[in-house]
């Protein structure tokens, strides 16, 4: 791979300053070729920070540039058209999670993806970190495991504010957004479960004018014996993000910069830290995603893999407008 393959990013939030041009800047196998977004400033702003051609047209990017592949990091509801721009024009795509905002929007860009050819892999950067990737050896010492604990909250000033605040642009609240994470984790060490009920909240704001919901409790269930939860929320102190999962020869509790071993008694048997440099685990995924578009790699996390995250989401949202379980396999399209 001696020349670098052309990179752009498209939206300029958060996650793309955060991690995406952090990742592209430490690459071994991509460049920065270009930046787009709606917003001219920020395009000004990161054009000239890393000097490079900005567009705020998405079109006139992918003529001009013509890269190679595209980081997509938009809002939730306009992530389907800029996927679909992207294979028209050829480019492969990076996609910030979610895939999609259901499961019939997650099976049409599968599909398309296959019959155009086009590679798509979303960015869940745990699965490319050490930390994540090392959980699943030690989760085979702790037998069947029987129960599920998971835990992503934080403080949002204001978690009404922009798209975010609507599922008719977001598609869903804490559990789609901040908790696609947990459940990439979950379905990736323990599966799909056979069933899941959910609650949801509104209320840490009550004068506010919001809809997506800011914390999620997600009860979930296996045939096979293994019970538990998720509890996400973006208006609850303290930030803490932790899966445990438990078996009769002990736990496993990974956390966003340490995973652990425990005895059935909980004591420490080991543990592995990695700080700080979490930027790296986007970087990994970038030059990961270099070596599938070469033919040297298979994509972990592409459309066909991510049909099952919608899934679960579609039978989480059903389950708290009906407050029955669902089983998320009957939302598999």
């Amino acid at each position: 791979m001696s020349v670098r393959k052309k990179a752009v990013v498209i939206g300029l939030g958060h996650q793309a300053l955060e991690d995406h041009l952090p990742g592209l800047a430490d690459s071994q196998f991509a460049r920065l070729a270009a930046v787009c977004d709606t917003d001219p400033d920020k395009v000004a702003a990161q054009a000239q920070l890393h000097q490079v051609p900005g567009f705020t047209d998405i079109r006139s990017l992918l003529e001009d540039v013509r890269p190679d592949f595209a980081i997509v990091a938009v809002p939730h509801h306009v992530g389907r058209g800029v996927i679909e721009s992207c294979v028209a024009a050829g480019v492969h795509v990076m996609k910030e999670k979610p895939f999609a905002t259901g499961p019939a929007e997650a099976a049409e860009l599968a599909a398309l993806c296959d019959k155009t050819g086009i590679e798509l892999m979303v960015t869940v950067q745990r699965r490319f970190h050490p930390i994540y990737t090392a959980a699943v050896q030690l989760l085979e010492q702790i037998g069947q495991p029987y129960l599920v604990e998971g835990r992503y909250t934080f403080h949002c000033p204001d978690p009404a504010a922009g798209w975010r605040g609507r599922t008719s642009l977001a598609g869903g609240g804490a559990l789609m957004d901040m908790g696609y994470h947990l459940i990439d984790l979950l379905i990736w060490y323990l599966g799909l479960p056979d069933r899941v009920l959910a609650n949801t909240s509104t209320a840490a704001l009550p004068d506010a004018d919001y809809d997506a919901e800011d914390t999620a409790l997600v009860h979930l269930a296996y045939d096979c014996g293994l019970y538990g939860f998720l509890l996400i929320s973006r208006s609850a102190a303290p930030k803490a993000e932790q899966l445990a999962v438990t078996g009769p020869r002990g736990a496993v509790v990974i956390g966003r910069g340490r995973v652990r071993r425990l005895a059935p008694d909980g004591q420490l048997i080991e543990s592995l830290t990695r700080e700080p440099a979490w930027p790296s685990a986007a970087t990994a995924q970038i030059d990961y995603f270099c070596r599938v578009l070469d033919g040297e790699r298979t994509n972990p996390s592409g459309p066909s893999a991510h049909v099952v995250h919608a899934a679960f989401l579609a039978a989480a949202y059903t389950s708290q407008t009906s407050r029955t379980p669902a089983d998320p396999k009957e939302y598999l399209l």
